[in-house]
C-alpha cells in the first residue's frame, strides 16, 4: 500500500466500524474484503464507490439529453455538454470492475456476480456501449437533432443490453 492509499483504507476501516456499531439494514461488509487492495489498486469499497460516481453522472448526461429531446425546444448546448461528458464519464470503464469488486466482496453493489463469470461478453458489452457513446458525442457536436435522437437511442440500448444481464435492480 502506497503513502498516499493510506488515509483512505483507513478512513474505509473507520466507515466500517462505523456502519457495523450502528448498522445499515443492508448486507454485512466484510472488513478484509472491503479494504484490501484490488488490481486496481483501490479497495472494493473505493472501487464500487468511484464506478457508481461516474455512472451517476452518466445517467445525468443521459436524463439532460432525454429532457431536451422530449421539449418542445431543445437546448442543444445542453444536450453537446451532456453528450460529450459520457465518453469522458465511462474512459477506462472495464478497469472498473476488477476481480473482487463484486457482491462478494460485501460492499454493496447492484454488479452481479455473472459480470465476472462471463467476463467477455461483458467487456464485449462496455465497449459496445464505449462505441456508440462517442458516436453519440460526435453527432451532438454537429448539431442536428434528429441524428442525436438516433444516436441516443442507439446509446440507450447499449446500456439496456448491459443492464438487462450484468445490474441487479434494474
Amino acid at each position: 500500500m502506497t503513502h498516499r492509499q493510506i488515509p483512505f483504507a483507513l478512513a474505509a476501516l473507520a466507515s466500517l466500524a462505523l456502519l457495523s456499531a450502528c448498522g445499515t439494514g443492508d448486507a454485512p461488509v466484510d472488513a478484509e474484503a472491503a479494504t484490501t487492495p484490488l488490481s486496481n489498486g483501490l479497495t472494493a469499497a473505493e472501487t464500487v464507490e468511484a464506478r457508481q460516481t461516474h455512472l451517476k453522472a452518466v445517467g445525468k448526461a443521459f436524463k439532460t439529453i432525454s429532457d431536451n429531446l422530449k421539449s418542445g425546444e431543445p437546448d442543444l448546448a445542453a444536450i453537446q455538454a451532456a453528450a460529450a461528458s459520457v465518453p469522458a464519464e465511462t474512459s477506462g470503464m472495464a478497469d472498473w470492475f476488477p476481480e473482487g469488486s463484486g457482491p462478494a466482496s460485501g460492499v454493496k453493489t447492484d454488479a452481479l456476480p455473472v459480470i465476472w463469470e462471463t467476463r467477455t461478453d461483458f467487456d464485449t458489452k462496455l465497449a459496445d456501449f464505449q462505441a456508440a457513446a462517442t458516436t453519440l458525442g460526435t453527432v451532438a457536436a454537429a448539431g442536428d437533432i434528429a441524428a442525436i435522437t438516433e444516436a441516443f437511442a442507439a446509446t440507450g440500448a447499449t446500456c439496456k443490453a448491459c443492464h438487462q444481464t450484468y445490474r441487479a435492480d434494474d
